[in-house]
């Protein structure tokens, strides 16, 4: 097999020597010269081998062909579609391969490139009729690298089909069958795809029409074990990659384990002392202290230094009884603060229980209504309900509070000895603190109201700020379907105005060269007649005919663009006059029986839509040309 590369093969190739360093093919080497006799040099065609057909991937071999007419893609460059364009000849070179552009524009072009008469040295390939219908495929083989080609002549040898099929891709092996078939395995994938142009294609060896020399070719995927056992170590290939990038991942993200313990020293101590003595670092530096004792660092040596560690520790106690101490008279604070704003509370319900019992007044009550009065009496018991209620409420809760909070049983009095004499300076101090005792418990009470209000306050608010929450988030999720819309909508708006520029482009060239033609008529006429000058200038330059022959000036394509755009908009259709009220705010200048009859010129682009009976029949246009675009009469039909 010769080892020579060949830069104008279709697609990316790679030396037949060297490694494709993007995937690992190491375990999948093939002995293709295997059984096979040597392989004959570059330029001698009478040691090719008959059975192998490795010496197609040799550098002549490809370019078979290619002194006549530059190979299979040279005699397509050469059709009166393509023409000599110099931008369309940059995509061949002179051995009829592909130049810059890539793998999948080439499938692209070939596929919609015409089928041509392809003259090659040993044989002519004559394309299938126009309206032959296309050619049927088998659904493609995962990584599928090997073409079937069947309807071959009964005279073909593998230098014939080599020199047919070379310039597809770079060839391994062709596998010829005794009934007119043979199996083409390609270095590359994307080369099986572009081997299927030619079916459909009837080749004539030295281009005579007998029945063993002629033959209609059908270039199909094939299913090879080689390519698909390929492919499965591909894929193996590439689970093993994701895994180890899945391993990798994980043992980036993983937590770090915790620091080691430090081990015992005195400077290590000296720090750890100071660390106690901070309140952010006490819990550390206690476990490392601990771990310490655990382990058993302590000796005669170092114990002053464990007892000052000690002793450091002992210390945060006082630090912590004085936070508690500074948190209750915060508490203390906290709770004054709350019985002032309990007491305006209640002070506010007197108020209102006060201005109710006016109204009830005698000469004010005769002057409201049955209805009126009917509402205030229900407004005046709902009041007195409601503060009842509450220091109801306030008093259980007190009662609950206060059983709780007493961890002692209030000590029973002691009893008087009969000895001793009755004094009555104690039963008045008995007397004061009952009295103060009961005032306690009734400002408790109110107290514990006050806060069952403020509670009750608290959570209607907290209620209103979620309900308030929802309907923002709502909100939000609205405004982002509206602006995914828009922009929708302006991409869709951008590109009706490239394809609108394109026509209007179009229709001025077609101008250009109407204006020049009619120069040169002008000019014969008055070179003959000079009585014929006059008719000649009457002719129009400010249309333009497309190739269906429609007529259309630059204004109406301008408001066919802005009424394409308008109707996308509204999905639904809208009414003339609704689009000639959008054209006057553009400032552009038309009538609506104008537009109408527009509109109804382009049944392509814009359909009627009417709903209604009688007086109330509605008009409606709405923009079809998307569900119509294999019917648009000019360019706008990409």
């Amino acid at each position: 097999m010769s080892n020579s590369f060949n830069p104008g093969l279709i697609g990316p190739q790679i030396p037949p020597g060297r490694m494709d360093p993007m995937h690992n093919n190491a375990p999948l080497q093939f002995n293709t010269n295997k059984g096979k006799p040597p392989m004959a040099l570059e330029g001698d065609p009478e040691q090719v081998s008959s059975t192998g057909g490795g010496d197609m991937m040799g550098q002549g071999f490809f370019n078979s062909g290619n002194a006549g007419g530059g190979g299979i893609m040279g005699n397509m460059m050469q059709g009166p579609m393509m023409g000599t364009d110099p931008s369309m000849m940059m995509m061949f070179n002179q051995y009829g391969s592909w130049g810059p552009m890539g793998p999948n524009n080439q499938d692209m072009l070939m596929q919609y490139m015409p089928k041509e008469i392809i003259t090659l040295k040993t044989c002519v390939l004559y394309p299938p009729p126009p309206n032959a219908p296309p050619p049927t495929t088998r659904e493609r083989p995962p990584g599928c690298r090997t073409a079937f080609v069947g309807g071959l002549p009964e005279n073909v040898t593998e230098e014939i089909i080599g020199e047919a099929f070379a310039n597809f891709g770079m060839i391994v092996s062709i596998r010829k069958g005794k009934k007119n078939f043979c199996h083409i395995r390609y270095e590359m994938e994307e080369s099986v795809d572009r081997a299927l142009f030619l079916s459909g294609y009837r080749m004539k060896i030295e281009d005579k029409d007998d029945k063993p020399n002629t033959g209609r070719l059908h270039v199909d995927y094939a299913q090879a074990r080689d390519d698909q056992y390929e492919f499965e170590c591909k894929q193996r290939m590439l689970a093993r990659e994701m895994r180890h990038r899945q391993r990798v991942e994980e043992d980036r993200l993983r937590p770090p384990s915790p620091p080691p313990i430090v081990h015992y020293s005195d400077h290590e101590a000296y720090v750890l002392m100071e660390q106690l003595k901070s309140d952010d670092e006490f819990m550390k530096a206690s476990q490392i202290l601990m771990t310490w004792l655990e382990r058993g660092d302590l000796t005669k040596r170092n114990v002053n230094n464990f007892y000052s560690m000690i002793q450091c520790t002992n210390s945060q106690v006082r630090r912590l009884l004085s936070e508690k101490q500074n948190q209750e008279e915060a508490l203390e604070k906290m709770k004054e603060n709350f019985r002032n704003i309990f007491e305006g509370i209640l002070h506010q319900f007197d108020q209102i229980e006060k201005v109710f019992s006016s109204s009830h007044k005698q000469r004010n009550w005769d002057h409201f209504s049955k209805a009126q009065r009917k509402n205030l009496e229900l407004w005046f018991k709902q009041a007195q309900e409601i503060k009842q209620n509450q220091l109801e409420e306030f008093l259980s809760s007190r009662t609950d509070d206060d059983m709780e909070m007493s961890d002692e049983e209030p000590s029973e009095p002691k009893k008087k000895k009969p000895d001793e004499p009755f004094n009555p300076q104690q039963l008045q101090e008995f007397l004061a603190r009952g009295t103060m005792r009961e005032e306690n418990d009734s400002l408790k009470c109110q107290i514990e109201a006050y806060k069952n209000e403020l509670e009750m306050v608290k959570a209607e608010k907290v209620h209103g700020v979620s309900e308030k929450e929802s309907q923002l988030k709502i909100l939000q999720q609205a405004m982002q379907g509206m602006q995914q819309q828009l922009i929708q909508a302006k991409m869709e708006c951008k590109q009706l105005e490239n394809e609108l520029k394109v026509v209007k482009q179009t229709n001025i060239e077609e101008k250009k060269t109407e204006k020049s033609d009619e120069g040169a008529e002008e000019k014969s006429e008055e070179g003959t007649t000079e009585n014929k000058q006059s008719p000649g200038k009457e002719t129009s330059v400010s249309t333009t005919v497309s190739s269906t022959g429609l007529t259309l000036t630059e204004k109406e394509t301008k408001l066919i663009g802005l009424v394409s755009c308008f109707l996308h908009v509204h999905p639904n259709g809208a009414s003339v006059d609704y689009i000639w009220s959008y054209l006057s705010q553009l400032s552009v200048n038309t009538r609506t029986s104008e537009l109408e009859e527009l509109l109804l010129r382009l049944p392509m682009l814009f359909k009627l839509n009417m709903s209604g009976v009688g007086a109330g029949i509605e008009k409606k246009w709405q923009f079809v040309a998307y569900s119509n675009t294999s019917s648009l009469p000019f360019s706008l039909a990409l």
